[in-house]
């Protein structure tokens, strides 16, 4: 039964924890409050509850108003029916349910215990998907630092030297892609996370960016022989082409490299910095987890315990590199 059956508007999850481009700073105006998200969906999922056994029981033919509170929840000792402490001791299953784990004093404890399956299977992957972003931010680092380090190079470098940290650029981002590539694709931790899918344009882009070395007849690094497999996703670097270039004119192809390089350190810096795509998306993460983590108790013993989450895969191993940095035992 969906969470659907206790709310119509049902229970979700994307006004806890947007995915934007931006956050607002907390305190001005539109500013994300977790803690306010969520509390207004648990408000509106009991006034949907309450409005619903006030619904069921004026329709069955009671006169409005004439019914007490414990009636319309189905708990007075009335002909016909038994109290709540025999309802809970006899009740082995509801509507064939079994009643171990869920709040049998609801009107639909079933809807409520999948609600905190729900919640509980986010609170799991959202303490992932946090440890993936981390990760991400300090690969992000690296890629920066091998961009400075082609950037290095001037007329004075031999062919073997360029030739050598272009190749060094190539399997740093080639690392970074086959770290992160399979949870970026659809399906994955990543997939649905603009910060991290940003990331992987944005860096895609740099590189194939046509107009690095534009002002000297380049179009930008595949006339180097650095260039993007469109299949794989992963950086390739043609020698022979690279040095065809220093060859024909090694002035402009050094530049073009001093254009590509400072151009892709500005934009993992940006991606990183303060504010923007990575940072805000570890934020959010940070703040829902916490309030997760301190009203997880309150929430089970209103909704229900929920199916314990069970996390598998990569899901599985991020979340341990969390708990494991976190200090969870």
């Amino acid at each position: 039964m969906s969470v659907n059956g206790i709310n119509s508007n049902g229970f979700d999850f994307s006004k806890l924890l947007g995915d934007r481009a931006t956050t607002p700073a907390a305190g001005s105006a539109g500013a994300v409050d977790f803690s306010s998200a969520l509390k207004l969906q648990m408000a509106n999922l009991e006034a949907q509850t309450v409005g619903s056994l006030v619904s069921s029981a004026l329709g069955s033919g009671k006169v409005s108003g004439a019914a007490s509170f414990a009636d319309i929840l189905g708990l007075g000792k009335t002909a016909g029916t038994s109290s709540l402490e025999e309802m809970l001791g006899n009740a082995a299953s509801v509507n064939g349910v079994s009643a171990p784990g869920r709040n049998m004093a609801l009107f639909d404890p079933e809807s409520a215990y999948q609600m905190m399956t729900l919640i509980n299977t986010k609170a799991a992957t959202y303490k992932a998907e946090s440890s993936e972003m981390g990760d991400m931010k300090s690969y992000i680092s690296t890629l920066q630092q091998e961009a400075v380090k082609l950037g290095g190079t001037d007329a004075l470098s031999s062919g073997e030297e360029v030739r050598g940290r272009v190749q060094a650029f190539a399997d740093a981002y080639n690392g970074w892609m086959q770290r992160f590539g399979s949870e970026l694709q659809d399906g994955g931790l990543l997939a649905g996370t603009q910060a991290a899918k940003v990331s992987q344009w944005e860096f895609e882009q740099s590189i194939a960016n046509p107009f690095n070395g534009a002002k000297d007849g380049l179009h930008g690094m595949a006339d180097l022989g650095l260039s993007i497999d469109p299949l794989t996703k992963l950086a390739t670097l043609d020698n022979a082409r690279l040095d065809a270039a220093l060859t024909n004119n090694k002035t402009a192809a050094i530049g073009a490299l001093h254009e590509f390089t400072a151009n892709f350190a500005k934009a993992a810096e940006l991606l990183n910095s303060a504010g923007n795509f990575i940072a805000n998306r570890l934020d959010n993460l940070s703040r829902v987890i916490s309030y997760i983590d301190t009203n997880m108790a309150s929430l089970q013993a209103e909704f229900g315990q929920g199916d314990p989450a069970m996390p598998s895969g990569q899901v599985a191993k991020a979340l341990a590199n969390y708990n494991a940095t976190h200090g969870v035992g």
